[in-house]
């Protein structure tokens, strides 16, 4: 089987909408400090690229969470693989998520952030699929409502290709 990637959203307007997303995050907290995590390893490409435009002094740390076991279809326990490095008590946190699917690895995560008390808490995603949600979760800002299609590009992946694509396509496999 080959794989055929056509694109979904052109590298342009992604650019242009993460410029967009800094700017209304840099005017919310316009006077304050932001500390971004990130979810590895899908969100990096999208926060590096959300923490250049944003104008406010930005702190960064990184969470890796799993919900699979050794297959490929989640097991539904969600397992922290990676927790932050400092505290975030009194900080202004925003969560940077490539993708709001099912929602539930987001809510668990949503979750775990508030026992630590910080001062406020956003989350953004770049991408949203609001077909495939199992769990509520407030999600303050997205990038792009895309349809249940399989992605790849701006650090997501399939088999661990695909995530340096400046643009975000839809992969499909055709016969050789």
């Amino acid at each position: 089987m080959a794989e055929k990637i056509s694109v979904l959203v052109p590298a342009h307007d992604v650019e242009d909408r993460i410029r967009g997303m800094a700017a209304e995050i840099s005017e919310r907290y316009a006077g304050e400090e932001l500390h971004i995590i990130g979810i590895l390893k899908g969100s990096v490409f999208f926060m590096c690229e959300l923490a250049k435009y944003i104008t406010v002094p930005v702190t960064l740390d990184f969470m890796s969470v799993s919900s699979y076991g050794s297959g490929t279809a989640s097991s539904g326990t969600i397992k922290l693989k990676k927790d932050l490095d400092d505290p975030i008590e009194g900080k202004n946190v925003i969560i940077a998520e490539d993708i709001l699917d099912s929602g539930r690895t987001l809510k668990y995560l949503i979750e775990l952030i508030k026992e630590r008390n910080p001062k406020s808490l956003m989350t953004v995603t770049l991408l949203d699929k609001p077909e495939r949600r199992e769990y509520e979760v407030d999600l303050d800002m997205t990038g792009f409502e895309i349809p249940d299609k399989f992605v790849v590009g701006y650090g997501l992946d399939y088999d661990q290709k695909y995530r340096n694509l400046n643009y975000i396509g839809v992969l499909e496999f055709t016969e050789d």
